[in-house]
C-alpha cells in the first residue's frame, strides 16, 4: 500500500480569482485519479480564510514517495496559479488499525 499524503491550502486570492481556476484544477484531480493517486479533496465549508473570502481545503492522496508527492502538488493550477498557500504531510493512519477492514468498520 502506497503511503497517503495530505496537502492543506489556505485560500490566497478573492473569489471570483479563484473560481475562475477551479475547472483547471478539477480536471488535474481527474488525472490523478486517473493515475491512480486515489485524490479526495474539498474545501472548508466555513469559508473563512485569511483573505476573508474563501478559505482553501484539504486534499488525501497516495504517492510512491514524498518526492512523488511534493512534486505532484506542485502542478496544482491553484498553486501554479498562486490562488493558494498550502503545506504537505505524510499521513500515519492509526485507526481502524492494520488489517482491520473498513467496510467492516462502517456497516450499517
Amino acid at each position: 500500500m502506497r503511503p497517503t499524503f495530505v496537502k492543506l491550502e489556505l485560500g490566497l486570492v478573492s473569489k471570483p480569482q479563484f473560481d475562475a481556476v477551479i475547472p483547471a484544477h478539477l480536471a488535474w484531480l481527474a488525472e490523478l485519479e486517473r493515475k491512480g493517486h486515489e485524490p479526495r479533496s474539498g474545501y472548508w465549508a466555513d469559508r473563512v480564510g485569511r483573505s476573508g473570502d474563501g478559505a482553501g481545503g484539504m486534499l488525501l492522496f497516495t504517492a510512491a514517495s514524498w518526492e512523488e508527492a511534493e512534486a505532484l502538488v506542485r502542478t496544482d493550477p491553484l498553486i501554479v496559479q498562486g490562488c493558494v498557500s498550502w503545506t504537505l504531510h505524510q499521513w500515519a493512519l492509526v485507526f481502524p488499525p492494520a488489517g482491520l477492514a473498513v467496510k467492516q468498520q462502517y456497516q450499517p
